[in-house]
């Protein structure tokens, strides 16, 4: 099978997948749990921890067709980092967000097991798991940010992913705020059939390794119509993740959507079947992404980039198998594997050169690599201005790349053959 007729099968799985496993029993037997029947105060100060804790162990323990935990509206409830844990006896388990959640306000004051927060709010082992807003949940990210990493080192390295979802399946979440988390502000792991859509992430551009939404390990996910605004890549996905389609996100400030980090210290990971389609990036630092380390091992695959706007990106198409955060990164010859990737209609402007890098290993090329009605832009020229600074980078580089270009591209890429009709 070629790699178009592959993406139409992709595309007519993505469609004829789009509400996931069928659970189509009228809620009859439901039951709401409202936290305050469990003592939860609400005021953002009094810890509220055992009153949800309490709350959820009813609500996962009723036996219906549909179980509701509700947190109401206008009332602001304090947490310490806590577990919603199933598996649960109903069918449909929602978590109703109208109110407002928030972590503690300063690092000293988390309560976590041996001093080691590793997520501050977890759903796992949940089937049928619906949560929806439209309330905030709120990481208290800043005071994390701004410690002194010199001073606390062991703290800095440890700063707790925000809203974690794992060993799950058939999830639902919807119209909810997640902003400020100290680490990823969600974290999708080890989980299948997970829709996303409409809701609104949100951290400070500077603040460190704050993705807004990362999948990892995880199969069937569909992420849409989304605003994030991050520190980190607005969207990352990680190895083991497969069959993930992402549409109608607005990212920016940010790092883009990405792909990778792979193959760190030689391991070997995989992503495969993704599509990423109809998103729009603002002065973020990079576009649409993949990046893997030098002596990993593994495969990246059956990837589509289409119809992508750009509106003053840094990087905007970016494949890095030498990807190495550090000042001093050591040269291998083994490398993850890439090839079927394919970039269509992606436009806008750019403010750095290259507009496009494709930097592959020579010992690992990067294969069928497919560009289709690309214009990209500098900034200054895409608003007219007469004059600007040339930058003396070429607009595009191309290194251990094989493919074909089809249509108009701008900027040219020599390493593609243009393809003949």
């Amino acid at each position: 099978m070629d790699f178009f007729m592959l993406l139409t099968y992709l595309f007519s799985l993505f469609h004829n997948n789009q509400t996931g496993p069928s659970h189509s029993s009228p809620d009859v037997n439901s039951k709401i749990f409202n936290v305050f029947n469990y003592g939860a105060i609400g005021n953002g100060y009094a810890d509220d921890t055992k009153a949800f804790m309490d709350a959820w162990e009813d609500t996962c323990n009723y036996i219906g067709s549909k179980s509701t935990m509700e947190i109401p509206q206008g009332r602001t409830f304090l947490l310490q980092p806590i577990g919603f844990h199933g598996p649960c006896k109903s069918k449909k388990i929602v978590f109703s967000i109208s109110g407002n959640l928030t972590a503690p306000y300063a690092p000293y004051q988390w309560k976590c097991n041996e001093d080691y927060c590793h997520q501050w709010i977890e759903f796992a082992h949940i089937n049928g798991l619906y949560i929806d807003g439209p309330g905030t949940i709120d990481g208290q990210g800043p005071k994390w940010w701004s410690l002194n990493c010199k001073k606390y080192e062991q703290a800095c390295h440890r700063r707790p992913r925000g809203m974690v979802i794992s060993h799950s399946s058939n999830v639902h979440i919807s119209n909810i705020v997640v902003k400020d988390s100290p680490n990823f502000q969600m974290s999708l792991e080890d989980s299948k059939w997970i829709f996303v859509k409409q809701l609104t992430i949100t951290a400070d551009g500077d603040s460190p390794n704050t993705d807004g939404i990362h999948i990892q390990r995880c199969r069937n996910v569909f992420v849409h119509n989304s605003n994030i605004h991050t520190g980190d890549d607005c969207i990352s996905i990680g190895d083991g993740s497969k069959y993930v389609n992402i549409s109608g996100i607005s990212c920016g400030p940010g790092h883009g959507i990405s792909i990778g980090s792979l193959g760190r210290n030689g391991s070997k990971e995989t992503v495969e079947n993704v599509i990423v389609r109809d998103c729009i990036f603002r002065k973020t630092d990079n576009g649409v992404r993949i990046k893997t380390w030098q002596g990993g091992r593994g495969l990246v695959r059956n990837i589509l980039f289409e119809r992508i706007k750009l509106h003053g990106v840094t990087r905007p198409i970016i494949i890095d198998q030498f990807y190495c955060p550090h000042s001093q990164c050591n040269n291998h010859t083994d490398a993850v594997e890439i090839k079927n990737i394919m970039y269509k209609h992606i436009h806008g402007t750019a403010v750095k050169k290259p507009f496009v890098e494709l930097l592959c290993s020579k010992s690992v090329p990067c294969r069928d690599i497919y560009m289709n009605d690309i214009d990209i832009l500098d900034q200054d020229e895409g608003k007219g201005k007469k004059y600007h600074k040339r930058s003396s980078h070429p607009p595009a580089e191309c290194i251990n790349v094989r493919g074909e270009s089809n249509g108009a591209i701008k900027p040219k890429l020599a390493c593609l053959d243009s393809e003949r009709h």
